[in-house]
């Protein structure tokens, strides 16, 4: 049995999204000291959607995988739906992740819920409603 399922080899060998938005609305950065990876998420958002999302990982295959996965989750979303991304749906839609590299759709969690949040910093008028 592979390691990873074809869609992680897809995203890690193809990933979409990557690279840095100049006049980003919102930025989070996340890492994981004990395995190296950092994540940096960019958001451009507009009337609470977010338009233009885009991610530089520095780490593993899977780390670049799920970066790749949770910017298309989250693009063309609110910021309340952006702020509901799990790490469980992250690894789901890659058709699973080994679970020694669970932490990485974790970050990748952590990395939107931090651009969102970063933005929500300087818009509080948009914070999402319960």
């Amino acid at each position: 049995m592979a390691l990873y399922s074809e869609k992680v080899m897809d995203h890690f060998r193809n990933p979409r999204n990557v690279g840095q938005i100049e006049d980003a609305d919102g930025i989070g950065e996340v890492g994981n000291a004990k395995c190296g990876d950092i994540m940096r998420m960019y958001l451009k958002v507009e009337n609470g959607i977010i338009e233009d999302v885009k991610f530089k990982t520095f780490g593993c295959g899977a780390a670049i995988a799920t970066s790749s996965m949770a910017t298309e989750m989250v693009k063309g979303k609110t910021l309340k739906e952006a702020l509901q991304l799990t790490n469980k749906a992250v690894a789901e839609a890659l058709d699973g992740l080994p679970p020694v590299k669970m932490h990485c759709s974790l970050l990748a969690e952590e990395a939107i819920h931090a651009a969102v949040e970063d933005y929500l910093k300087n818009h509080p008028e948009e914070a999402p409603k319960d």
